[in-house]
């Protein structure tokens, strides 16, 4: 009886263990959080554990898959070394762990997740890539290839990615190859990574031709956040980071839209209690959109919005110029832009749209030095992966807020008026959304 077993848990790490059991055999003390849009009611269920004196409060939101790949994403802030070692090696089925990180953020976590997942009696290797997108290659993810060969790994050892979403992608994809599997597990470290990159299993690196062409779908065993790890992410990155969190409440979730629009400055400022809302909404709404559709056959495309505009922006302008959420938010607005020429939006939902962008920090236009053309443009999303049978499908807003639909049949000359009209901007130097 759950009752019973949790009037046991007396000590935080029996408490910890406890819940990780009854997550693993199926238990749940859950809540409902129910969410509305222009089409439906949605509910989500997400595992909350209350604090004690000693032990740090976080919530588990569970990623509902099939064939037993269920696994859990934990949202806090400031666990011990030894809650996160309880966490951690129970999602860790071999002996052996290669933390993959980068040359920006060793000096800051390395050492330490290393003494954490040590505490379960587990050898610990790890190897340090080159920081940026610039570096999500199929060179530099050898380097993950060629240390797990050198250290002899086999197949019940665990990657650990320890940093943001290049970080993430590239760590997922040597997991998903190498000796055709092993299991790994997300440690994110900036925003864009806890609450979009980290969550679904997409993992990928760059081409010269596109943005993620090289990759595949495969899901880590649990994603662990702890948004003390963002004490150390840049004001850029953080802000960059908020363009998919914006995203949620845009494609699907009016009153989280309606949440960041009044706590926007929070989130800039680092209020905790708002991060870790903002990152466990953002969870929920990624869970659920995961499973219902993995392999983006459909509805999980609606998570790209903005993105096949802002990929061709990172592309032609040189990966590592833009952020990505710099390059979505630009996407956005243009995605935005589109959807009223179309008349499928008003106007208040367009400004609406730009207002949180701006208040988020994020670029809303492209700069005067900006490489991007109309031909750019045309060909870069020619290649995009949402193209089907060579029909480019595009993620746009439709009715009220947090309506949206993936759609080929769309107005192409509404597109090249977009286009025209952002590229126009860079030409006369008029950037006004």
């Amino acid at each position: 009886d759950l009752h019973l077993i949790m009037a046991f848990a007396s000590s935080s790490r029996w408490l910890i263990a406890t819940s990780a059991l009854l997550l693993c055999a199926g238990f749940t003390t859950s809540f409902t959080t129910t969410l509305k849009n222009a089409h439906s009611r949605r509910q989500i269920s997400t595992i909350a554990l209350s604090s004690t004196t000693a032990s740090t409060e976080y919530d588990t939101v569970k990623v509902d898959l099939t064939d037993g790949r269920d696994y859990p994403i934990y949202i806090g802030s400031g666990f011990s070394d030894d809650e996160a070692a309880d966490l951690l090696s129970s999602h860790v089925h071999g002996k052996r762990v290669l933390i993959v990180t980068n040359d920006r953020i060793d000096g800051w976590y390395l050492d330490r997740y290393t003494k954490i997942l040590e505490k379960g009696g587990i050898q610990v290797d790890s190897v340090v890539l080159p920081d940026g997108e610039e570096n999500k290659t199929l060179d530099v993810m050898t380097m993950i290839l060629d240390k797990a060969l050198e250290l002899g790994l086999d197949r019940k050892c665990t990657f650990v990615a320890l940093g943001g979403g290049v970080i993430g992608d590239m760590v997922g994809f040597a997991a998903a190859v190498y000796v055709r599997g092993v299991n790994f597990i997300q440690v994110p470290t900036t925003v864009m990574a806890m609450v979009d990159s980290s969550v679904g299993g997409k993992t990928a690196v760059n081409h010269p031709r596109g943005k993620n062409m090289v990759g595949a779908f495969y899901q880590p065993q649990c994603v662990f956040i702890d948004t003390n790890n963002l004490n150390t992410l840049p004001d850029r990155e953080l802000k960059s980071g908020l363009s998919e969190v914006i995203k949620y409440g845009l494609i699907r979730d009016a009153p989280f839209f309606e949440w960041q629009e009044e706590n926007m400055s929070k989130l800039i400022g680092r209020d905790q209690d708002a991060l870790r809302y903002a990152i466990k909404r953002s969870c929920e709404n990624k869970a659920e959109v995961v499973k219902a559709d993995e392999k983006e056959g459909g509805v999980r495309a609606t998570l790209n919005l903005g993105h096949t505009f802002g990929h061709a922006i990172e592309t032609e302008s040189g990966y590592g110029t833009w952020l990505h959420g710099e390059g979505v938010s630009i996407g956005t607005v243009m995605a935005t832009t589109m959807s009223e020429k179309m008349g499928w939006i008003d106007e208040g939902l367009k400004q609406r749209t730009i207002d949180i962008l701006e208040a988020a920090g994020l670029p809303i236009k492209l700069p005067k030095e900006s490489p991007m053309t109309i031909d750019a443009f045309n060909k870069l999303m020619s290649l995009d992966k949402k193209v089907a049978d060579g029909q480019l499908r595009l993620i746009l807003l439709k009715g009220e807020l947090g309506g949206c639909e993936f759609t080929g049949d769309f107005d192409k000359v509404a597109l090249q008026e977009t286009i025209e009209q952002f590229v126009k901007e860079i030409d006369s130097g008029d950037l006004s959304p």
